[in-house]
């Protein structure tokens, strides 16, 4: 399945969204700046895309860490998980956060996380005395698959 997305260059040296593989979920965004940032020990520092998208009504901008920075670099979006919403015509920008102790440097053109498109469900939230049991009920974390 696919869907276009309207992607405009806010800079001319920024790279449109790419895919690693034929059947890749997310593809990378790259870091757009003039010089390498370097980021400090559990700092987080805004790195540019130098692009703005148009995501269609009914769908949301994910963006994730890669797999390969987080885990060799300890580099990964701040917020774990970025929403973009359809209605946001602004740069998308990553909080990078460097998670380990010692200095992180991003370089211009750098791969620095992945945009994972996907539709979304706008619920309708009605307020109820009452909510149907389950099986689980109320036991939260780490509760189920216990004995």
């Amino acid at each position: 399945m696919t869907t276009n997305i309207k992607v405009k260059k806010l800079n001319p040296k920024a790279v449109l969204p790419t895919y690693g593989s034929e059947y890749a979920a997310g593809a990378d965004l790259y870091a757009c700046m003039d010089d390498d940032v370097t980021i400090g020990p559990h700092e987080t520092v805004m790195i540019h895309t130098g692009l703005a998208m148009e995501i269609p009504k009914g769908y949301a901008g994910l963006i994730y860490p890669r797999s390969g920075m987080a885990s060799k670099r300890h580099l990964a979006p701040a917020n774990k998980v970025g929403v973009v919403d359809p209605d946001y015509r602004g740069e998308f920008m990553i909080a990078l956060h460097n998670h380990s102790c010692e200095d992180q440097t991003v370089q211009p053109g750098e791969r620095i996380a992945q945009l994972v498109i996907t539709p979304f469900i706008t619920a309708c939230f009605e307020e109820a005395n009452d909510l149907e049991d389950t099986a689980r009920g109320a036991g939260g974390f780490g509760s189920t698959g216990s004995k």
